[in-house]
């Protein structure tokens, strides 16, 4: 038997990949199917931000005299239809797991000891471990973290209304998404970032996050010192050039990272973050345990963590693979999509060019206000492979998807001289690949 220790997206993948190919398999999960994705994180993002936008563009609608009014939401009817529809889905994962060969899935704590799994304290013999585990909010030690009103991803429940003024604390993707959220349920938001926000976007797509964040006050270089109250937050205390200065508030959000979920695993090597060491085919330091997932640290993103899932399963039933982490296709969720991928930069010389994206469906109304986005992409002058895309706009990140798996099986521009598109569409990559084609002929005569 083989057993995983956690049903998330790496351990859930990974089972029934093994169950497909005859293999007994136990799946220890401790709460639901489904993981950090499903229960707190890409698909509350995915729900929230569909009423946000929903909100947004409905506003547009109004200032522009089709619509009458804007609708208002419903933050506890959200929450509650939200959750029935989370509750949907992790049943439709558990028929699908149980179905796909022989798994079984063990509610209950999975731990591991050197090699030997063990499930509500029980040993259990099993011929290779999988570890996925996932990972949690990273809550910085603060006094005041414990107040009520100080909520992260796993905790929003905890807010029964929306607060209405809400701090962030956080200067990357997370924060952004859920600042655009609750700006446009209605609250006054208020970004802390302790250093530079969104600093690992490219400067075009970065301007255009801020642009679209426009009514959230983003305050950079302010380090969280303390969040007062008496039994609920009131406040914050910040840190910066200016010494120390109080922000008053009513809710606050944690949005600081992930830290891996490692303290059941014992025996396999860690790195300074806690997360378990893992080689490129997600074997650990233990012979026949396997990790996988947000367990093995960076970059915590649900598709690396479902493909880390594979590649364990795959070694474990003895098929030679390994991961390859090249050009990793990245998102933020704003009113559009901001998506992003990138071969490594070997210092070579580049080419590329920029366009607002195409008028289409969900951004025809954008026009008014030039919202429709950006394409851009980036191309070896030399033969043409591309080596980049930065999109915004919707549906940027389907598009990017496939562009990142093109870069990585080397496609150049002049693969796009034959590329038919749906239309109307709001990509604008095609267009681009099919004008550095020309520049290269012209360049060349």
């Amino acid at each position: 038997m083989i057993v995983v220790i956690g049903g998330g997206p790496a351990g859930r993948l990974a089972a029934m990949r093994m169950a497909r190919a005859g293999r007994e398999v136990t799946v220890v999960e401790r709460g639901a199917m489904g993981g950090q994705c499903l229960h707190h994180g890409c698909m509350v993002v995915c729900a929230l931000a569909d009423v946000a936008r929903t909100l947004r563009y409905a506003g547009t609608l109004a200032d522009l005299g089709v619509l009458d009014r804007p609708p208002r939401v419903s933050y506890p009817a959200l929450m509650e239809e939200m959750g029935k529809i989370q509750a949907t889905i992790t049943r439709v994962l558990d028929g699908e797991t149980e179905e796909s060969g022989r798994v079984t899935i063990s509610r209950g704590e999975g731990r591991l000891v050197g090699s030997t799994p063990f499930i509500d304290g029980k040993p259990v013999e099993a011929e290779a471990v999988l570890a996925a585990t996932g990972s949690r909010p990273l809550v910085p030690q603060v006094e005041g973290r414990d107040l009520g009103g100080v909520v992260h991803a796993h905790t929003l429940r905890a807010w029964k209304d929306l607060p209405p003024r809400i701090a962030i604390i956080g200067g990357g993707v997370m924060a952004a998404e859920f600042a655009h959220i609750f700006h446009a349920f209605g609250s006054e938001v208020t970004i802390l970032a302790r250093s530079m926000f969104l600093k690992e976007l490219d400067e075009r797509l970065r301007k255009l996050a801020l642009r679209e964040l426009e009514g959230v006050k983003i305050e950079e270089n302010a380090c969280l010192l303390r969040i007062e109250g008496d039994r609920r937050a009131g406040g914050v205390v910040v840190g910066g050039k200016g010494g120390e200065r109080a922000i008053p508030t009513d809710g606050v959000f944690l949005a600081t990272g992930l830290a891996p979920n490692s303290e059941m695993i014992d025996g396999p090597r860690k790195g300074p973050l806690g997360e378990v060491v893992v080689d490129d085919r997600m074997q650990t330091s233990v012979p026949g345990v396997y990790a996988a997932g947000d367990l093995t640290g960076p970059p915590y993103l649900t598709p690396v963590a479902r493909m880390e899932g594979l590649v364990a399963a795959d070694n474990i039933l003895g098929r030679e693979r390994r991961m390859d982490y090249r050009c990793i296709p990245q998102s933020l969720t704003l009113m559009n999509e901001f998506a992003w991928c990138s071969a490594e930069d070997d210092g070579g010389p580049s080419a590329g060019v920029g366009s607002p994206s195409p008028a289409g469906p969900f951004s025809f109304w954008a026009v008014p206000k030039g919202r429709t986005g950006y394409s851009g992409i980036r191309i070896d002058p030399e033969d043409g492979r591309i080596l980049s895309a930065t999109l915004a706009a919707p549906g940027a990140s389907i598009v990017t998807s496939y562009i990142a798996f093109l870069i990585r099986t080397g496609c150049t521009v002049q693969d796009f001289d034959d590329f038919i598109e749906v239309h109307p569409t709001t990509d604008g990559a095609f267009s681009l690949a099919r004008y550095l084609d020309e520049w290269m002929r012209f360049r060349k005569k």
